[in-house]
């Protein structure tokens, strides 16, 4: 397969209707024109702001790999960890900011203990912040946890999650509400398997292992990443089964208890290593680094219905030398940033979708240094992108931050004029096949549900699961699957005390 950077192509059931969505498209442009011309919008490309240092010490400063994020924000605040060497050996370090990356506090040093602590991953939920970890304090790798309750002001003390005589390494987390998931390779087996643990009360207290995995014909598994929507967890690992590297994924739809089938996300007999996985409402994405070519280059796969099918495996990189893919989603907006390997060093680039992956823009480079910058992980809040990254340009390896401001506007928002009521807009086109955009309007930030039933009343899509929202205008892609049927549907928007439901036709 040769890797081409164009407009991905899908399968059939995928691809939205051109026929039908050319008259709203034209819509779209010209409401946005009519915007522009009246001052109501103000639209802007790249602003991506410059590099920041966020460490000066003498000793070895770095993130971790792209399973996890070292990254993560919720509101104004902005936390991100690192493994750092300046105290003798790796001890787990943190660092806030409180005005969107604007300015930041002191590193604060979250492990005390003569081993090494290290490849720590972040998941914060409002004022909840998680960090997990291995450390060799016990004689082997085990993982570790430590949580804020206050937005990274105090921290509990540290907590052991597994106890055994082998190691247990490389963990990714995920949190939602008082669902804090984790995933990690672990090798008391025998073999390298994928193991997950959930705590329900926030991290107070924890549920017992659970084994994801279970074949004894290879010799690894590693690089386990995990996302959480609601009661959806969705983990993804590359491991060797099949001869080389392949990508697998597995899903829970009851917030960890049972556990799907493996599934095999790719084919080929090269091999597709390195996953990072995103979810928002019922679109999952992954990317992962892939050497089909001859050369290492950035994939990706996506589903529409919770994970229950999955599109073809798309290349999103025509470069040789793409390294280490983390995404983050937000709506319809899928930002992923990697490493690229020119023959004398290493740089960070970015590339977005706007469309929930359907189409990608053109790829942006965020760094142009003389030495490596290596391990990025993004995150997003509200319009702001931030990505963190180890850097090796000032004689060691340091941690460096760099926002995009507004990288992630995913609706036309009118900063002067907020709507006056809840509104649920008429799905356009109607009717349509195989796509519609359903959109709202809230006057106030609040919790929103967007389902999708027949006629039955039975539920056939949750496009917006409780997802908390800013006031302002907001839209949905409902994508349909091949196993629907034509006829009547009805869509139905719950925020807070409103609740509204409107029929739309689906006509094949």
């Amino acid at each position: 397969m040769k890797c081409e950077n164009k407009k991905l192509q899908w399968r059939v059931s995928d691809l939205p209707n051109l026929r039908l969505n050319r008259s709203y498209t034209m819509k779209k442009i010209l409401i946005v024109f009519s915007l522009i011309l009246l001052g109501n919008i103000s639209i802007s490309f790249s602003q991506w702001q410059t590099d920041l240092r966020l460490t000066n010490d003498p000793g070895w400063s770095t993130t971790s790999f792209n399973n996890a994020w070292c990254v993560a924000s919720s509101g104004d605040t902005v936390h991100v960890v690192w493994y750092d060497n300046r105290d003798g050996n790796y001890e787990i370090y943190y660092k806030r900011s409180t005005d969107v990356g604007s300015n930041w506090g002191p590193d604060t040093r979250l492990t005390d203990n003569s081993a090494s602590s290290e490849w720590p991953a972040i998941s914060v939920s409002g004022s909840d912040v998680h960090i997990v970890w291995y450390d060799f304090r016990d004689g082997n790798n085990e993982i570790y946890y430590k949580q804020s309750t206050d937005s990274g002001t105090s921290w509990g003390l540290d907590t052991r999650l597994t106890g055994q005589s082998s190691n247990s390494d490389y963990p990714s987390i995920s949190a939602a509400g008082n669902n804090v998931n984790i995933v990690w390779r672990d090798g008391r087996d025998g073999t390298w398997e994928i193991y997950y643990k959930n705590s329900t009360d926030g991290g107070l207290n924890w549920n017992a292992d659970i084994r994801l995995t279970n074949n004894s014909n290879f010799q690894l598994r590693a690089n386990p990443s995990i996302c959480v929507n609601n009661s959806d967890v969705h983990v993804t690992w590359y491991d060797f089964r099949d001869g080389n590297g392949e990508i697998y994924y597995k899903r829970s739809t009851d917030a960890g208890i049972n556990w799907g089938e493996d599934t095999r996300l790719t084919n080929n007999s090269a091999s597709s290593i390195s996953p990072s996985i995103a979810v928002s409402n019922s679109y999952v994405h992954i990317v992962f680094q892939d050497d089909r070519d001859g050369a290492h280059k950035i994939f990706y796969l996506r589903s529409t219905d919770d994970g229950i099918n999955w599109g073809q495996d798309t290349c999103l990189t025509d470069e040789d030398s793409s390294f280490l893919p983390s995404v983050a989603v937000s709506g319809l907006n899928v930002h992923l940033v990697w490493a690229f390997e020119y023959p004398l060093n290493r740089e960070i680039f970015y590339k977005r979708s706007t469309d929930g992956g359907i189409s990608w823009d053109q790829n942006i480079r965020l760094t142009n240094a003389s030495a490596e910058s290596w391990l990025p992980s993004v995150s997003v809040s509200g319009s702001i992108l931030h990505v963190l990254w180890r850097d090796g340009r000032d004689g060691n390896y340091e941690i460096y931050y760099k926002q995009n401001p507004t990288g992630n506007v995913t609706t036309i928002e009118n900063n002067t004029m907020l709507p006056e009521e809840f509104k649920l807009e008429q799905n356009f086109p109607n009717p349509f096949n195989p796509s519609t955009t359903i959109s709202w309007q809230l006057p106030e930030a609040n919790n929103v549900t967007l389902k999708i039933f027949n006629s039955l009343g039975e539920e056939v899509a949750s496009l917006v699961k409780n997802e908390y929202q800013n006031a302002g205008e907001h839209s949905s892609l409902f994508i349909v699957n091949s196993a629907l049927p034509s006829g009547v549907y009805f869509y139905q928007l719950k925020a807070g005390e409103f609740i509204s439901t409107k029929k739309m036709i689906l006509l094949k």
